[in-house]
């Protein structure tokens, strides 16, 4: 056996060691989103129902939509294609919480969107995705999962660990209240230890890749951020709905995104591609916005 043989195999087993742990680090995710949660917060997606509303068809529905029209007309691979799809499928990361409050926006619209378009994702991301990649004519789709395969698995790892959360939480109030802020911190750090591990082993590629799918993520992180905030500037209740918004459709739950890639594509890095160049850029544009609108105001 040579040595590019052995090479391939190793790389081959550091892919499947990330994509082994990644549903661990996911269900932790949402294991510290269900924490800060409380009834109250799908409460007042009842009692104020349209700041809520408008924000849900902006990032399930607008937002795909804005990515699929960049794909028509962008020169990129099917794989970069599904790929973006996958990112923009993915609901709001918990560091939308983070940044809303740090924009002075509505921190209560920003959890109550992300946890119920968290809860949705297990039926709006595997219909995005699977529909993406036949429109794209994408045929690497694992045999052994189907949509509702993804969706169960999708199910383990999102529902359940955020509905066992909200439980913790209800017989430990005071304690996890306080732990809130370190939750977010490690939420964070898993993020980027799995997003290093899994483009690690394609470093001498990763230049060449982000250079295909940087510019299209940046446009469509820039764009739905801009769309969405002068969406809520017509219909919603006032500054602080259109900066959560705005902030929602701009922040991904990356690592969400990363799984999914995953468990449909297995170790394709291709895939994974647009979701590891979105994460990066919305990060920088998030805190670009927010001082833009701090200025503005």
């Amino acid at each position: 056996m040579n040595f590019r043989c052995v090479y391939i195999k190793l790389i081959w087993h550091k892919m499947e060691i990330v994509t082994k742990i990644l549903p661990i680090a996911l269900a932790f995710i949402m294991l510290t989103l269900g924490l800060s949660l409380t009834t109250q917060d799908f409460i007042r997606v009842v009692k104020q129902p349209k700041d809520f509303l408008l924000g849900m068809f902006s990032q399930i529905l607008i937002l795909p939509f804005v990515a699929i029209l960049l794909i028509k007309v962008w020169p990129i691979s099917p794989e970069l294609a599904v790929g973006l799809l996958i990112i923009a499928a993915a609901p709001g990361g918990v560091t939308s919480n983070v940044l809303t409050k740090f924009a002075d926006g509505d921190v209560a619209l920003s959890i109550s969107l992300t946890a119920v378009i968290s809860l949705l994702s297990i039926i709006t991301v595997p219909v995005i995705i699977f529909t993406s990649a036949d429109l794209f004519g994408v045929t690497e789709i694992s045999k052994n999962i189907s949509m509702t395969g993804i969706a169960i698995k999708m199910f383990l790892v999102v529902t359940v660990p955020v509905i066992l959360g909200m439980i913790i939480r209800k017989f430990a109030e005071n304690f996890i209240a306080s732990k809130v802020n370190l939750f977010n911190k490690l939420n964070i750090l898993l993020f980027i230890i799995f997003f290093i591990a899994a483009f690690y082993e394609e470093r001498e590629n990763i230049l060449s890749f982000i250079m295909q799918a940087g510019v299209i993520s940046l446009t469509l992180n820039i764009s739905m951020m801009v769309i969405a905030y002068y969406i809520a500037k017509i219909f919603t209740s006032g500054i602080k709905q259109m900066k959560t918004i705005a902030l929602e459709c701009g922040l991904q739950n990356g690592t969400l995104a990363l799984f999914v890639s995953t468990q449909i594509f297995g170790t394709d890095i291709l895939y994974a591609i647009p979701t590891g160049a979105y994460a990066l850029i919305m990060y920088i544009t998030g805190f670009i916005f927010i001082y833009i609108l701090k200025k503005s105001n």
